[in-house]
């Protein structure tokens, strides 16, 4: 009887020692939840290393399809995390919260996949929201430096007048 107990115990470390080494492996990091308790889970803006993009507290950044270069409130690329959020929530933290970051809105649109679009100075900001297989959403953030402003049917640089 004792044999079996021990062997029981073992096979418990063993599988605790197994699934911790797995969570260590996995892609993606998170911000931790607010520790206040007793608090509905209301979304509030995190401040990590991008000073002008509010991230909602306690999201997952997806690291094998983030990809950032650059710094502060000059960087630019693809952001992906993970929320506990519904993906109605997401869209409306963004679209409530990057005016307060300075952005200004160009268009967004609601959907199964929702898509919002914003400028700040010389960069463009587009987020996809869409909802997690299973619980929360998923929210795509690209940040790109605006392009050329030409208007339809200008000119090109060193083109003969017409």
């Amino acid at each position: 009887m004792a044999r079996i107990i021990r062997t029981s115990h073992l096979a418990a470390a063993s599988l605790l020692g197994v699934g911790l080494a797995l969570s260590a492996c996995g892609g993606s990091i998170g911000i931790p939840a607010s520790d206040k308790e007793g608090e509905a889970p209301a979304i509030e803006a995190a401040f990590v290393r991008f000073p002008d993009m509010p991230l909602p507290i306690g999201v997952d950044f997806d690291m094998d399809r983030t990809l950032i270069f650059g710094g502060d409130d000059s960087w630019f690329g693809r952001l992906v995390i993970s929320s506990s959020h519904s993906a109605n929530d997401m869209f409306d933290f963004y679209k409530q919260k990057l005016p307060e970051f300075g952005w200004q809105e160009i268009t967004s649109i609601r959907a199964a996949i929702s898509v919002l679009t914003f400028s700040r100075q010389d960069r463009i900001a587009t987020i996809q929201v869409q909802s997690a297989t299973l619980l929360g959403s998923e929210v795509s953030i690209t940040v790109s430096p605006r392009g050329n402003r030409r208007m339809p049917g200008a000119a090109m640089p060193g083109a003969p007048a017409q």
